[in-house]
């Protein structure tokens, strides 16, 4: 029988750090725990997403409510995001945004839940059609959700109606993340990525798949990583399309505000730069999940409008757009996975991933199973060959495309699932 969704409340520790760290503290940053399925609670049960309408009627309640700040007082966007960006969004999610919709996109494809760990995972999974088709978990990041994915199910899955050929598809898996969406929130700490890694195995597993590869941007990213280095039998490889390749001696002279180095090559001088403006400009949001985000979470709960001038910043900051997100998403798309986040209350939860990881996501992994890289031109920072070389040790697949951003699957699904499929050719 279907699971209807019931709106949880948000309670659950979790953390990721922007800026750097030492080597020390990033070695302790998760205990090793086992990831098991408590009893009985290996079953996949059909899911349904059903928001109760009152919730819905509230919601847009609330919207009317607002109130607003005064203007900012310069004509960029330098203090945030600005309010002629903010208000029209806004108008259109109390008015003509219709969350019927987005719920009809997730339902338009097979949704499950299961237990691992003693937590409610949910996940999509859409099998091909086509013989031999390679199994592919992929994880989405934040502000992200699995509805940043959606596009790339149909071109993945069935390739044959989207350009491509029989022997290019995909089996796909994806899931929330814990706290993310719904999932169930944990309700104690340790939920970061290297157990969400080991609970991703579990899934796999469980679903029938021997072997298998693990695809991600942002925390799908990190996630990909952290499964490469466990190495769990069955990984085939990993692709990120948000690599970890900061060499130790450019992370410290980040972390000190230094120049960079001399005898950089041009893509290296660039990639600096770009973390510097990040570490020096852009890392506000970051310091404060990983911090306070029960302290922020109190805010994102209970006001629609700062929980979308939230996730707005970082959509503006991150597309490929130049600063503009509606020339990448369109307003329903954005408002979709806002209104996920507002409807199954989990803002704080997912802030807490970032208080949760202990470690600097950029810094260079150390990864040697089979990986994949793509650097799109609107990534937080595109990531030199020379680094990517250093970092994942049998570099399998490395392209930088032209368009594009942090939410690549989201912006440009026909070029990312293209860039999939090259990238695990050769681990079919």
């Amino acid at each position: 029988m279907s699971e209807e969704v019931k709106v949880q409340a948000v309670a659950s520790p979790t953390r990721r750090e922007l800026v750097a760290t030492t080597a020390a503290t990033a070695a302790l940053s998760i205990l090793p725990r086992p990831v098991r399925a408590s009893g009985g609670g290996d079953a996949v049960r059909p899911f349904k997403a059903v928001i109760d309408q009152k919730e819905v009627d509230e919601l847009r309640r609330r919207i009317r409510a607002t109130r607003w700040p005064g203007k900012e007082t310069v004509a960029d966007r330098s203090q945030g995001v600005q309010l002629h960006k903010l208000k029209p969004l806004i108008e259109y999610w109390g008015t003509e945004y219709d969350w019927r919709k987005g719920e009809k996109k997730l339902n338009s494809h097979p949704q499950f839940t299961t237990e691992i760990d003693s937590l409610l995972i949910h996940f999509i999974h859409v099998k091909s059609k086509h013989e031999n088709a390679l199994p592919l978990i992929m994880t989405h990041g934040w502000p992200g959700s699995v509805f940043e994915l959606l596009k790339t199910i149909g071109p993945l899955t069935d390739p044959t109606a989207h350009g491509g050929r029989a022997e290019d598809a995909f089996h796909v898996v994806l899931p929330s993340m814990p706290g993310y969406g719904f999932s169930g929130v944990p309700a104690e700490t340790g939920w970061g990525p290297d157990r969400i890694g080991r609970a991703w195995h579990v899934l796999m597993k469980r679903l029938g798949y021997d072997s298998y590869v693990s695809q991600g941007g942002d925390w799908g990213a990190v996630i990909s990583d952290v499964m490469a280095r466990q190495a769990p039998e069955g990984l085939l490889g990993i692709h990120v399309n948000m690599p970890a390749t900061v060499p130790p001696d450019i992370a410290k002279a980040l972390t000190n505000g230094e120049p960079a180095p001399a005898g950089l090559s041009a893509d290296e001088k660039a990639a600096y730069e770009q973390m510097n403006a990040l570490y020096t400009k852009g890392s506000g949001y970051a310091l404060m999940m990983v911090t306070r985000p029960q302290t922020l979470g109190y805010a994102l709960t209970d006001s629609p409008v700062g929980l979308a001038a939230w996730y707005y910043d970082k959509f503006a900051d991150w597309t490929y757009s130049g600063g503009n997100p509606e020339k990448s998403l369109t307003m329903d798309e954005m408002l979709d996975d806002i209104s996920l986040y507002w409807f199954t209350g989990t803002a704080t939860s997912g802030a807490r991933l970032y208080w949760e990881n202990n470690a600097n996501n950029f810094n260079a992994v150390d990864v040697s199973i089979p990986a994949a890289i793509t650097v799109f031109p609107g990534e937080i920072y595109q990531a030199p060959r020379s680094w990517a070389e250093q970092a994942y040790h049998n570099l399998i697949y490395y392209n930088k495309v032209d368009r594009g951003g942090h939410f690549a699957a989201w912006e440009e699904p026909d070029l990312f699932t293209s860039e999939l499929r090259a990238a695990f050719k050769s681990l079919r």
